[in-house]
């Protein structure tokens, strides 16, 4: 076993059919050629461990070399043994599959094995640049684990989003006294129209926090970024209050254009977009465009109803009222939050800050394959989907590809896609399940593959 005795920080440990690339990938990460890379399959025999570090996280990558499969090599029970062994030591394993031929009974026989590992699996679908890759990498969702990745370890392509998954399960305790990852920041863009107290909104909590990190400009003049520390959690806030200085010698509807323009620059990189709606006024066509790129953009919404100092007095029912009118007008923001606050007086803006980071949570939040599968067995039993042709149509399984937003693919037997109000039905299902309040969510549908 070519291992070294004295490792520092954790262990991941690739595992894989012979010839999926376990050497390729080994090679990349850790930016050697300690691994053999030949077609013929079994070509790695021993166990080999080598150094890596990504994000100024330190880590030990072991090959297991051509431990799964058939072999006539006389050392073969060796190899497993070894294999075994560091399997049973890892901290997160890398479920290395191969995207051209797809999921194959050997990788079911892996599976089944990592099933009874404490460690985090994480699944690699290699070589998915070659054209006969494409769309299968969505088959290994059926193994149960995840996040599944999509790389090509011969070029690098992906390796990085593989290596930001690996360094995010690594034990804590175990970073070689280093911190690991720095906290993940929320990104949050302020957007509306002009004059509905953007900038008095980012003042009221930047100064009732008191606890500001920088002013830090942003990429465009009209942007700057605040870093906004809150409960222990970082936010880092995008005001795009400047939108008006064009507008000084510009017509009306150009002021109104720009805001649409800056407004998406700020979304486009933002995890939560807060629109902020004057209340004296109620939600206008210029708020539910800047409304729809957010929507459109896939980031988190907040409504965020200001003045509302001036509505004091008006009873419950005006608020019931003002808050169904708001919806009406904002039809599509079903699902997100809408709060009545004042950036004047500071009423609210806690629970504002509360909110985007519930928000932003929900938006990255990823559900067990397992969990998703239960779900749908339970919703479909009781609702299955419309069958407009002659077979029955069946959701056989379900799987969560992506977060932020969190994206979801349903295989049926026969369909392709839902009816609209089917997949609206879905989409509120699994909000209410899952706590998916105030992030798009994304349905996709697909026939499995015979």
């Amino acid at each position: 076993m070519s291992q070294k005795t004295a490792r520092s920080g954790p262990t991941v440990v690739l595992v894989g059919r012979p010839n999926v690339g376990k050497s390729t990938l080994f090679n990349r990460i850790t930016d050697s050629r300690r691994a053999i890379v030949t077609p013929v399959a079994g070509t790695t025999r021993d166990t080999i461990a080598e150094p890596a570090e990504w994000q100024g996280t330190p880590f030990s990558l072991v090959d297991t070399g051509g431990m799964f499969g058939a072999s006539t090599d006389p050392l073969h029970a060796l190899v497993v043994e070894h294999g075994r062994r560091a399997i049973a030591a890892a901290d997160v394993v890398v479920f290395v599959l191969d995207g051209r031929e797809g999921l194959v009974p050997g990788d079911e026989e892996i599976a089944a094995a990592l099933r009874s590992v404490s460690a985090p699996v994480v699944l690699a679908v290699n070589k998915t640049d070659d054209r006969r890759a494409r769309g299968r990498a969505l088959e290994f969702y059926r193994l149960g684990f995840e996040p599944v990745i999509e790389i090509a370890a011969e070029h690098g392509d992906g390796v990085g989003d593989l290596l930001d998954e690996i360094v995010q399960r690594l034990p804590a305790g175990r970073r070689d006294g280093r911190t690991g990852v720095a906290d993940p920041e929320t990104k949050v863009a302020i957007v509306g129209r002009p004059n509905v107290g953007k900038s008095s909104l980012l003042n009221r909590l930047l100064r009732a926090e008191r606890s500001i990190v920088s002013d830090v400009p942003g990429t465009t003049r009209d942007t700057v970024d605040a870093v906004l520390k809150w409960h222990k959690r970082t936010f880092r806030i995008l005001d795009t209050a400047g939108i008006r200085r064009p507008g000084r010698v510009a017509r009306s509807g150009q002021v109104e254009s720009i805001s649409v323009v800056v407004a998406r620059r700020a979304i486009e990189k933002a995890d939560v977009a807060v629109l902020v709606v004057d209340a004296t006024e109620g939600a206008t066509d210029q708020d539910a465009a800047i409304a729809g790129e957010a929507d459109q953009a896939g980031s988190g919404v907040i409504i965020a109803a200001n003045k509302w100092d001036l509505m004091k007095g008006r009873g419950a029912d005006f608020v019931k009222e003002f808050d169904e009118k708001l919806r009406r007008q904002l039809k599509f923001l079903d699902y997100a939050p809408v709060l009545h606050l004042s950036a004047l007086t500071g009423e609210r803006t806690p629970k504002l800050l509360e909110t985007i980071d519930k928000v932003g949570e929900a938006r990255n939040r990823r559900i067990p394959t397992a969990e998703l599968n239960r779900f749908v067995q339970a919703v479909t039993a009781v609702h299955p989907p419309a069958s407009p042709g002659r077979r029955e149509v069946r959701i056989l399984y379900a799987a969560q590809t992506a977060v932020a937003p969190p994206t979801f693919v349903f295989f049926t037997n026969v369909a392709t896609s839902f009816h609209f109000s089917y997949e609206r039905f879905l989409v509120n299902r699994l909000r209410e399940s899952f706590g998916l309040a105030g992030t798009p969510v994304r349905l996709h549908v697909r026939r499995r593959e015979k």
